[in-house]
Formats: C-alpha cells, structure tokens, sequence
C-alpha cells in the first residue's frame, strides 16, 4: 500500500494499491520534488469518474508504467472534490496550454515549484483514439524537463500572468451596475434553448440547473412566456428522458445525446439538489404535477441511497460497476419480460418504449418515458388509474430486481459544500410540499455540519470515518450561509440566525477583497499556491462569489447590517463588466444583481402560532422569488428588521403580517387577504 492508503477520500483510496509511488498533495511531496529536482506527475479525478477508472486499470496499475512514472516523476494524485483550488487552477493551466476544454482525469506534469508545463485528460496506456500512449509520453515529458529549461521558465511566466488575468480587475468606482445584464443573458440563453428536447445547445447536454433558475425567476418577475416555456420544456424532458432515473428516482450528470436518452450513469449530489430545489419551484409556477412527482423522486432516492448514519449526505454514486459503465441500471429485453407479467408489460413496453430497438450497448434498454400514462391509457382503452396501478407494479419488480445486482460505488465522504447544498434545498422542498420529514432530515444534515465542520469559527471541508480536515472553501462558507437562510424561512431558530451571522462574518474576515470587491475562492490563511482564484462564473455548481451576494444580501437586510449589504455590492460590482458585457453562464451572480438593484421583500408574521403558520403556507403556495416569508410567532427579540412585533387589533385574526422592502416596512397588516392582497401589488 502506497501513503493514499491513510486518506480520507475514497478516490485516493481506490489508488492506494498501486504500484505507482503517489503521494496525496501536500508539503511531503513538493518538498522531494524540489530536494530532487524532479517534475510533478500531478493527477486529478474522482470517484464516480469512468474515464478516471479505465486509466487507472489501464495505466496506473500496470507495473511497467508505474517503473517508468516512479523513476521519472513525483507521483500526486488529488481528489477534485476534496481540493477544488487544485482543480480550479489546473483546469485553467490545461485550457491555456492546449486551448482544449479540460476534464477528468486531469493529467499535469508540474515543476516543483508547481507551475505546470504540459497537460492533458485522459491517455490510454498505448496509442489510440489519436492519443499518444502514457508510457511513451512519460519519457519525453522527463526529457523536456532536463532540456527544455529556459523555455519552460518563459512558458510559465506567460501562463502565471495569464491565470492573474482571469480573476476580475478592479471596478471604476462611479461605473454603474448593468440593471439590464439579467434580459441579455435570457436572451442568450432562448437562442440557445432546444424547443424540441429542451436544455441549451446540442449534445452532450447538462441540466444546467442555475440557468434554468434564472429563467423562472425572469418569468415570475417579468411575465416573460418564453422564459416560462424554457423552464417547462426543459424539466418536462429531462423528467422523462434516462438522465432521470425511472426507478429510483435522482438524476445523473449528464445526457451524451440531446435527447436525455443515455446519462453518464454517475450521480453527484450537488446535481439533485440543485434539481430538486428547481423542480419544487417549477411546481408552484405551473401546477404541474409531473414536477411535484419528480422532486419527490429525488428525495426518496437521496434518503434511500445518500444518508450516512451521522444524517449528512454522501457524495456521489459511481457510473460504473462490474468495470462496466451503467450495467447496474440497464435492462434486456428478456430480463424485462421475465419479471413481469403480461398486464404489467404491455403498459410499460407502451409507457418505456420496451417495444423499441435497445438503446444502450449489448442489445439493452435504458428506460426512458415514451408516452405519458394519459396517453397509454387512451392507446389502450384502459382506465388511467389501471394504468397508474400497472406502472406501480412494474416499477416495484424491476427496483426489487436491480437491488440484487452488484451496486456501482459510493463515494462515502461527506462534503459541506454539497451538504449545504442539499440542505437549503430539502427546506425549501419541505415548505413547498408540506413535508415535515424531509425538513427533518435537512436540519439533521445542518446539525451534523455545525457539530462535526465548524471549529473555532472555521468550516472544514471534509469528512470521512469519524475525521473532518481540510481548509474549507469559499462555496462551503457561501452555500451553507445561503441553507441557513432557507431553514430559517421553512422553520426560524434562533440559533440559526446567530450561525449565519458567524458564517457572514467569517467570510468577510477570510475570503473577502475588501479594495476590489467579491472573494477569493480560498481563505486568507490558506496554504500558497501559484494562483488564487476569484470565480465569478457558474460551473456544475452555482458561483460562491454569486451565493454569496445573495445571502449576504438577505441577511443584511435581516440584520439591518450595512456590512454586509456592501459586501455583497461591492462583490456585484466586482463582476459589473463582465456581467454587462458577456453575462451568460453568471446565473447566480445575476440574482445577485437584481437583489442589489430592487431589495427583496420580507414578509415577518407574528402573533398566534397557529395562524402565523397558516399564513406562511398560504404566502408559500405562490412562487415569489423575490419574497421572503419568516414565520417568527415564537421567537422573543430579535435584531433589525426582524424585531418588528406583533400588534393585536381588536376584530382581526391574532396575526400581524409586516411587508419588508430591503430594510424599510410597510404599515402592519392584520388578515391573510390583506397580506395576499399588497403581495400581489406589488409584484
């Protein structure tokens, strides 16, 4: 066993019977780098990552490629979610150096001084698919390094001055916010739209879940019927397609083809929760129903599959088993028929098209819907709750029968970014539907974050067997800023706010550029590294420069805490050029915008508990993305804006409803019409 054997992750663990002498990156193996004068073979993947497994078998556990990288290199291999700066700033190098979109596994040969030099993904062990073979490259890279070291020196000054560039430069201070940037990037996005299967551009095809947010606030906001189509095709057709999966419930990565047909069968847990707090809010815009179904879908699965005994959520699950990518979800015909009976079969060979040609590789099916139940039961003269009935059943044997297959891998970490994450959106999802189990289960979540993550006033950022360690991030600090914000709004504590006001206040100690405005990704206190990034744009998961800004926001407003308030301005401002000039693919910086340039509305209820309750469920039955509703009945002081009390009125309901713009409040309002009423003027 080589030294991955004693970490944390599971993708360094799946390494740590190599014959390659990998080191886990840190002082250790920059230190004989530098002592030895050898390059760094730097490798970056994770566990659910199938072309990261076929380099492994093919490359890493060969023992005559492992002779040549021990004696040529010093071996790093790095778990991209554990280390996202890493993967950040490598990713970067990669697109710079080979003007090629990166990926995993990310391959990198470094300097010891860490400046990399050459790049590239995925190398097959010989030459094929037009890539040279790993073991022929490693000795070339090895010589350029011995010959080529002036040139290497003048590649890497250009490279350094170029990373520096990518962060944003500092804003003019009289520039004015782009109010429009929000119109533009929607318009952008509807040239792009697939009115046909939905989602943005061709394949391969990514929810995009942040984009699609945009849209439906853009339609909430500004009675946009375009935006509103783009929501509802999209989710109606990933809903329906194999990227969504018809068992289980829970959506992979991403669909190879545009019609969401074949996933890449690996689920990631940033994915569904960005997806469920979506599908909950599709569902109050447009009723409809197969939205309500598939949020529900997501959280049977997360809660089936995802939660470790300390009630936080696991990471990911593998898209591979059996060293066979999707084996653990596809069917053949055979399989199918045998399992179920003839009543059940013609409804779901009608509803899963099991009566097309197999889809997937080796004669299978991946089951996709291919008529809706109304539709089934019109073509077969069948009652819909017959039918409804029939796809139950069937359901049920072909879940029952994939369980006793060999599972595909679960990365068991726990992540606080991405258990943030899913907090904030099982609350929402809770105060939408109704369900108190599932806001159960996201305080429980938070619960184990607070105990196990937060010490001395600094999150980590990761956990596995009983350890938490690593520097967290800016997205940790942001995203569970932001869940707070959504428990406090489905059920207040108290020591919630008083959370969020540490988290806020760590994030201005520690991330924050106070000159040029916004955060850098990792802490003040964070170990040097060639580059210290600022991001600002959407990737798999929102920008924490744009989650940020928006918590920061609403918690200003809260508190009446100008600190934040300008904070978050001066972070929107920080991005104010790029937001106006090219704002696609900054969602989340963009809501962020709209929250600076008109101050979200905070609805505060008091009195009778009861009714306060009552109040908050009829506000929350409309989707109002710009309102707040805080149900504070049984809370004693507190501070700003949420210290507005209760005030009976003789002949009203034991209620009082106070409407917040920014920090400003209307007059008290005392019944749930007239509550109803001055929300609907005001949108």
């Amino acid at each position: 066993m080589n030294r991955l054997a004693g970490e944390t992750s599971p993708y360094l663990r799946q390494h740590a019977a190599n014959p390659v002498d990998w080191y886990p990156w840190g002082d250790e193996a920059l230190a004989r780098a530098k002592r030895e004068n050898r390059p760094i073979l730097l490798s970056i993947g994770y566990s659910a990552c199938h072309w990261c497994h076929v380099m492994a078998h093919e490359s890493f556990e060969d023992q005559a490629v492992a002779d040549l990288m021990n004696g040529l290199f010093i071996n790093v291999k790095v778990d991209r979610e554990e280390r996202p700066d890493l993967d950040q700033i490598y990713q970067a190098a990669h697109a710079m150096l080979t003007r090629r979109s990166g990926g995993w596994p990310l391959t990198m040969f470094l300097t010891p001084e860490q400046e990399p030099f050459f790049g590239g993904t995925y190398f097959p062990k010989t030459s094929r698919y037009g890539l040279i073979g790993f073991a022929d490259l490693l000795p070339r890279i090895a010589g350029a390094y011995r010959e080529q070291g002036s040139a290497i020196a003048e590649q890497n000054a250009r490279l350094l001055s170029a990373l520096r560039m990518t962060n944003p430069e500092p804003p003019e201070a009289a520039e004015a916010l782009p109010v429009n940037a929000t119109k533009l990037a929607v318009s952008a996005l509807s040239s792009s739209f697939d009115p046909v299967y939905g989602g943005f551009g061709a394949a391969p095809k990514f929810p995009h879940a942040t984009e699609l947010d945009l849209c439906l606030r853009h339609y909430a906001l500004q009675n946009d019927p375009r935006s509103r189509e783009i929501v509802e095709v999209s989710l109606s057709r990933m809903a329906d397609g194999g990227i969504c999966d018809q068992l289980a419930g829970g959506f992979c990565r991403y669909s190879v083809d545009a019609e969401w047909t074949i996933p890449h069968f690996e689920k990631m847990l940033y994915d569904n929760a960005l997806l469920l707090a979506l599908y909950a809010d599709a569902w109050r815009a447009t009723g409809s129903e197969g939205f309500a179904r598939t949020a529900t879908g997501i959280v049977s699965w997360l809660l089936e599959e995802m939660r470790s005994p300390e009630k936080g959520f696991y990471s990911s699950l593998d898209a591979d088993s059996e060293h066979e990518e999707g084996k653990f979800y596809v069917w053949t015909p055979d399989e199918v028929r045998a399992l179920l009976d003839a009543d059940e079969y013609v409804v779901a060979a009608a509803h899963w098209g099991l009566g097309d040609p197999p889809n997937f590789e080796h004669e299978s099916w991946h089951l996709r819907v291919v008529a809706s139940l109304a539709d089934v039961a019109r073509t077969l003269s069948l009652a819909l709750p017959d039918v409804e009935a029939r796809i139950d059943s069937a359901r049920a044997k072909l879940l029952a029968a994939r369980a006793l297959r060999i599972r595909p891998g679960r990365d068991e970490k726990l992540l606080t970014s991405w258990n943030a994450l899913m907090i904030a959106a099982l609350a929402r999802a809770a105060r939408v539907f109704d369900r108190p189990a599932w806001l159960t289960a996201a305080r429980e979540a938070a619960d184990f974050i607070r105990a196990t993550m937060w010490r001395d006033g600094k999150l980590l950022a990761t956990y596995k067997d009983g350890r938490a360690h690593l520097n967290a991030y800016l997205d940790d600090h942001a995203f569970m800023l932001a869940a707070l914000i959504e428990l406090m709004q489905t059920s207040f504590q108290r020591g919630d706010l008083d959370w969020a006001t540490e988290l806020a206040d760590s994030l201005l100690a520690r991330f924050e550029d106070p000159a040029g405005g916004g955060f850098f990704f990792t802490s003040h206190d964070h170990e040097a590294l060639i580059h210290r990034p600022k991001p600002g744009h959407d990737n798999a998961t929102p920008a924490g420069n744009g989650i940020a800004a928006q918590a920061l926001t609403t918690l200003g407003h809260w508190r009446s805490e100008p600190r934040y308030l300008d904070a978050a301005e001066r972070t929107v401002r920080a991005f104010a050029r790029e937001l106006g000039h090219e704002p696609t693919g900054f969602a989340s910086l963009l809501i962020a915008l709209d929250g600076c340039a008109t101050p979200t509305t905070t609805v505060l209820l008091r009195g009778d508990a009861t009714t306060c309750a009552a109040w908050q469920r009829a506000v929350e039955r409309e989707y109002r993305p710009a309102v707040h509703t805080l149900d504070l009945s049984v809370q004693a002081s507190l501070p700003g804006t949420l210290s507005k009390p209760h005030e009976a009125l003789a002949g009203h309901e034991s209620a009082t409803a106070w409407i917040c713009r920014g920090t400003t409040c209307l007059p008290p309002i005392h019944s749930l019409a007239a509550l109803e009423t001055a929300l609907d003027s005001a949108d």
